[in-house]
């Protein structure tokens, strides 16, 4: 009997290596969408268009709060309007310019011979976030001078986002320059506030609507190709197919105000803090199975170890673990679950008086499997053993917003992004990915459902630190890749038609 159960069993772990090594070999076998075959663009020239982005960058276009630049403040928006006219003549004359009426958002329409085909819509945004003050003195080179040094392009907004903006226009320049002539129209959109509250975006997105216009994709800002990638440790390409979404909550702690000389033991800042300390320890659930997480690391296997390959591909024996590892990641935990951080505490007005409502507020970043009530309904269950807990979503700071809706990876779109990342990373493969901020592409999706988030242009993790952050800065090489990448996607866009 012993003889046959042990028989048994190594049946049973012999068939379950099989079915591991087979899932392992087999994954990630086929790209996700599919590719197409990419025209040749105009001649780019990569000095032309650093050059110009350093001019770009000295238009101090800084938006600090939702309503900027004040009355009597968009000087700096007007002047790179303008600078704009006079860089790009070719560009202007081929395209008709305007405002979006009551924002400072430039868009631009680029005609097509068939009205028959719907439109692609690119976009970049012309705003900056500040540098913050004392910080001046660390950059390689001046924040908002353009400075050039050994091979890259210094300052605020060289990545985020006016590289692209000057890239597009470039592109667009090269191609009016060549003669070309879109069979379907291209639209260019500028948001002018996308640090602070894209309502340029917004408005201009809302006027393309009421004008029946339905693009075949819309293209903005979010990731790139990262050399290496963290998952893969070689280059990759990553496509934004959906971005977080935003909420806020307050969670306000109520108890017995008072002396602090007589302070009780369980009062409402010690309520609040056991509420913050559950929050953190009971994240909410991550889920390996939906897209784009699921064929983010389907697309990413190629360059695996064995080892990874085997655990992400087997995820029903292998997810704990794997969540365990990944949740240690911030930037891989943003990736696979909705976020929890607590930002902001507040108590009473006096160190010797009892706080009777202590409040915490806690920021979630929305991941698209989930929904706010669904946070609201953790966050009621996580803290419903503590009593005088009340929560309400925040009324002050950010608009909270759901998650974008994942964008389609089986369609021309996406195989003519993924076609022009690998072709800029010399073959690396490229991948779906959830965004992790927010940008203005999240209000195209009221118009299209086919909404992505790329740069053609190739980053080091340590690139990649200037967001937002000291020492921003793009190569020139760069600038070459994003011009001759943007022209690659109008190009093949016009061709698949």
């Amino acid at each position: 009997m012993i003889r046959n159960l042990i028989v048994g069993l190594g049946a049973i772990f012999g068939i379950l290596v099989v079915v591991v090594l087979f899932r392992t070999f087999n994954y990630g076998a086929d790209p996700v969408g599919g590719r197409v075959e990419l025209p040749e663009p105009p001649a780019i020239s990569a000095e032309r268009g650093a050059q110009n982005l350093a001019q770009a960058i000295r238009f101090r276009t800084v938006t600090v709060a939702p309503g900027d630049p004040r009355p009597g403040q968009e000087e700096p928006w007007i002047a790179l309007h303008q600078w704009l006219e006079q860089t790009y003549p070719a560009a202007h004359a081929a395209m008709q310019k305007e405002l979006v009426p009551g924002t400072l958002t430039l868009l631009y329409t680029w005609e097509g011979s068939d009205p028959g085909l719907n439109p692609i819509l690119l976009m970049a945004h012309q705003d900056v976030v500040p540098v913050n003050i004392g910080t001046e003195g660390d950059w390689t080179g001046a924040p908002f001078d353009g400075d050039i040094v050994d091979g890259f392009i210094y300052g605020r907004g060289t990545i985020d986002d006016k590289g692209s903006l000057v890239a597009l226009m470039e592109a667009a320049e090269a191609l009016a320059t060549s003669g070309f002539q879109p069979k379907r129209t291209i639209l260019f959109m500028f948001g002018h506030d996308e640090e602070v509250s894209g309502s340029g975006a917004q408005a201009g997105i809302a006027l393309l609507k009421s004008r029946g216009i339905e693009p075949e994709m819309a293209l903005d800002e979010g990731f790139m190709i990262v050399d290496p990638s963290p998952l893969s440790g070689k280059a990759m390409g990553f496509i934004g197919i959906a971005e977080k979404g935003y909420v806020t909550l307050e969670i306000t702690a109520t108890g017995e105000g008072g002396h602090s000389s007589t302070p009780p033991r369980d009062s409402a800042a010690v309520r609040l803090a056991r509420a913050v300390v559950a929050l953190d320890e009971n994240q909410m659930k991550a889920d390996f199975t939906k897209p784009p997480v699921s064929d983010l690391f389907r697309s990413a296997a190629r360059d695996m170890s064995f080892v990874q390959r085997m655990a992400f591909a087997n995820l029903w024996l292998f997810e704990g673990m794997i969540e365990k590892q990944m949740s240690a990641i911030p930037s891989a935990n943003a990736m696979i679950r909705t976020t929890t951080a607590p930002t902001m505490l507040a108590g009473s007005a006096k160190e010797n008086v009892l706080a009777q409502r202590a409040v915490a507020v806690v920021n979630f970043r929305i991941h698209p499997n989930n929904t706010e009530e669904e946070i609201i309904e953790h966050v009621r269950e996580v803290t419903a053993s503590i009593p005088g807990i009340e929560i309400a979503v925040g009324q002050q700071g950010i608009r909270g917003q759901g998650a974008s809706p994942v964008s389609p990876t089986d369609n021309l779109a996406y195989a003519v992004l993924a076609s022009v990342a690998e072709a800029t990373a010399g073959g690396a493969p490229a991948a779906p990915g959830l965004v992790l901020g927010a940008t203005d592409a999240r209000y195209a999706s009221d118009i299209t459902p086919n909404v992505y988030r790329f740069a053609p242009s190739i980053m080091s993790p340590e690139d990649l630190t200037g967001f937002h952050g000291t020492n921003e800065r793009l190569a020139v090489e760069n600038m070459g890749r994003l011009a001759r990448g943007y022209s690659q996607i109008i190009l093949a866009m016009d061709k698949g038609a």
